[in-house]
Formats: C-alpha cells, structure tokens, sequence
C-alpha cells in the first residue's frame, strides 16, 4: 500500500486490487493532508466520499474512473470535505447518489469542524445491512452515528476491508461536536466495529490505512474513557467551566485546536449528564449530588 508521505494531490493510488484512493487538496487541522477520496472496483466502479467542492476535484474523479462506468456515488457523512463533491459528479456521469441520509441539525453557533453540507440529497439512503453490489465488489452499509447521526461506514466484503470516514481516522482522534454529535453513540458505535472481527484493514478519510484494526479501536475507546475520568477528576477538584478543562486536559496541543477540544469535552459531559453522573447549572458543571 502506498504511504500517506507518497500521495500527491488528485493523482490515484493503488492500495488493493479492487481500491484507490485520490487525496483531495483541502489539508488543514482538521483534514490532516487533505480528504480521500476511495474507488471501488474495476469494471464499474463506486466512489466513496467524492470530497470538498473545490477547483479540479471531480475531474481528477473523472480521470480516475477512465472508461470504467461509474456505479454509485458513497457517502459516508455530510460533512463539507466528504459530500459536496456528489452533486457535481452525479450531474457529470449521471451516476444516483446512494448511502447516508440528510442530517437536519440546529446548529446555529459557531462550529469547530468542518460544517455540514446542506445541498446532499441522496437518490437513496442505506439501511443498515442493505448492500450495493458491482462486478466483482459489494459495499454494506455499516450504520455508526456519533460523529455526526448519520455517519456510515461501508465493508468491501471480498476484500474484508472496512471505509470508515470519519468515525475511525489513521492520523488522529474524532471529533464529536453536539448537537448533532453523540458520544454515548460514538462509543456503541466503536463497541459494534470491535465486534466485526471480519474486517481485517481500515481505510479512514484521512490518514493511513489501519492494519490491527480492533486494536486501534480499542486504543480509541481507552482514550475516550481516560478523557471522562480526566473530567471526573476536574470535576472533584471543582473546575467547572470547560475552556477551564480544555487548558487542563490538553496540555501541548495547539491552541488553535482548543475549540474543538471543547466540544469533545461538552459531548462528554452531556453523556455523563445523561447518565446520572453530572449536572449542569447555566455555564457550570459538577458532580451530581
């Protein structure tokens, strides 16, 4: 497989005998070095996350595809790097767009990640467990809400490969930014990915393909539990206020990343509130009694 270092902007790369994988030229805090964009197949083909509405983006999709028929256009999520890309290409190859459902999400405040794009509108959206099937591939739908609640990862059964967006990432950890953002279906959706020993590697929208895929997710949710007791413990101590716990919690990381860092911590509390564990009295959190 080809090393994230070895990729170049637009350019396709071989990672298996049915996947490519083209890297969109949007990097930044919280895209690593950009999106990818992932082919599947050889014949006919699905692209899965066609990526960002930016310059040159569906040609270099359309380059890619070559004389193959384009099948299916896949997303995993609507965020703005993943989904916006579709509606171009569909109007290109009148390839349906098929998989995750619209989100509707109030959100009027300012936002850390990437926003959502709200033009997505799929020809059909996936149940969990519904199939698309080509020559020689089929892609299942794999419903993880928690990064956003309608984010879907997809298996590539001949290959016992699993596409995971954004929900498991080879570079860094996953933002969960209410509302739309859960944290308690985060973590029962990184508990069902432990459950599937059938998939053997990863391929995340960003960052390297995983190769011990149930040991990175396990790693993931030891993180995630050591952040809740790292809020326990704030919480004893009577730190309240999350900008007050971010500078606690996330000692060395840049300071750039510390709203996004909060609203991890915000889906934690509101997990823990939920659970009986904490409360909240207009901006201050603390132990429940």
């Amino acid at each position: 497989m080809a090393a994230m270092s070895e990729q170049v902007v637009g350019i396709s790369q071989q990672q298996l005998p049915l996947v490519r994988r083209l890297l969109a030229a949007n990097p930044g805090p919280f895209t690593y070095s950009g999106t990818q964009t992932y082919l599947v197949g050889t014949r006919d083909l699905a692209v899965i996350d066609p990526g960002p509405d930016l310059p040159g983006q569906v040609d270099a999709i359309l380059a890619a595809i070559g004389d193959a028929k384009l099948k299916a256009i896949v997303c995993t999520h609507t965020h703005r790097d993943h989904s916006p890309a579709a509606a171009e290409l569909k109007a290109r190859t009148g390839a349906p767009i098929i998989g995750c459902a619209p989100v509707v999400v109030d959100d009027s405040g300012p936002r850390a990640d990437a926003p959502f794009d709200r033009s997505y509108m799929p020809d059909r959206a996936l149940r969990d467990g519904e199939r698309i099937e080509g020559d020689g591939w089929t892609l299942e739908a794999v419903h993880t809400p928690g990064h956003t609640s309608n984010h879907v990862c997809y298996a590539l059964i001949e290959a016992q490969a699993l596409f995971t967006g954004d929900h498991v990432m080879g570079w860094a950890t996953t933002v969960v930014s209410p509302p739309d953002g859960d944290m308690a279906r985060y973590m029962e959706s990184l508990d069902r990915l432990m459950k599937r020993d059938q998939d053997t590697t990863y391929f995340s929208a960003h960052g390297d393909p995983i190769e011990r895929p149930q040991r990175f997710v396990r790693g993931l949710i030891g993180h995630r539990k050591q952040r809740e007791g790292q809020i326990l413990r704030l919480l004893e101590k009577q730190v309240g206020m999350i900008p007050a716990m971010v500078e606690q919690m996330y000692v060395g990381v840049d300071r750039a990343l510390y709203p996004a860092a909060g609203l991890s911590v915000l889906a934690h509390l509101i997990d823990l509130k939920a659970r009986g564990v904490v409360r909240h009295d207009e901006e201050l959190w603390s132990l429940a009694a």
